[in-house]
């Protein structure tokens, strides 16, 4: 296979390293997604990830009403910090240099971010799982992806999700939906349609950052969306 892009952030849901119980990190989940990554480095794609923490925590969602909302992102921010050392460890029994950035100071287990220690990073052939979000609270996994794409200079952020791209409605719950195959970020923002929080699209629309949203389903479907060969829909 071809890559059809040299440089990618592949964000990835804090569920689907939970495997068949939908809490925690499931081994053997975690293991088949960094052998699929380990497949996309192997084609000589330079690679950035984010991964949610919703496995977890997430900050907005299980917030209660006795809980400030910036400890509540702070619980989910950390999260990802797990999700990330995890993949790391999977990632590196597998030969692929590994490291971690995190925008929360945690110095014991992982890097603190720095736009040029990452960059760096990534020249050097490893590669970068970005953590801990911004490091500031009311800002999702999302909008922190978009963020770190944008500072790495990605040719585009891969947004895995369950559907293969942005329907105009639900097609879990509408079997007219119709596909996108390509969309603007003023569509997007001005209907809000679900692919991405509008922080995130506004953030890489001013950075001319594509978006692509398509399915993790198959076996090697994050390898054949680095080379252009998936059903998906692609922002820009």
């Amino acid at each position: 296979m071809v890559p059809k892009y040299k440089r990618i952030l592949l964000k990835l849901s804090g569920e689907g390293l939970a495997g068949p119980d939908k809490t925690g990190i499931d081994g053997n989940v975690v293991n088949k997604l960094a052998a699929e990554i380990a497949k996309v480095y192997r084609l000589n794609v330079q690679i950035c990830l984010v991964i949610g923490g919703g496995n977890f925590f997430r900050g907005a969602k299980n917030a209660t009403a006795d809980m400030d909302r910036s400890i509540a992102d702070q619980i989910g921010m950390m999260a990802t910090v797990i999700n990330a050392l995890a993949m790391k460890s999977a990632l590196d029994n597998l030969g692929c240099p590994t490291v971690v950035y995190s925008g929360l100071s945690i110095p014991q287990v992982c890097k603190d971010y720095n736009f040029s220690n990452a960059f760096q990073s990534l020249k050097d052939n490893h590669i970068v799982i970005f953590a801990g979000g911004t490091g500031c609270p009311y800002f999702t996994t999302d909008s922190g992806a978009a963020l770190r794409a944008s500072e790495m200079h990605c040719d585009i952020l891969m947004k895995a999700t369950q559907v293969d791209g942005v329907y105009d409605k639900d097609p879990r719950y509408n079997p007219d939906a119709v596909r996108y195959e390509t969309i603007s970020y003023s569509v997007v923002l001005k209907q809000h349609l679900n692919v991405m929080d509008m922080t995130s699209i506004a953030l890489a629309q001013d950075s001319g950052l594509p978006i692509m949203v398509f399915a993790q389903s198959a076996e090697n479907s994050i390898v054949e969306a680095v080379c252009g060969l998936v059903k998906c829909t692609i922002v820009k």
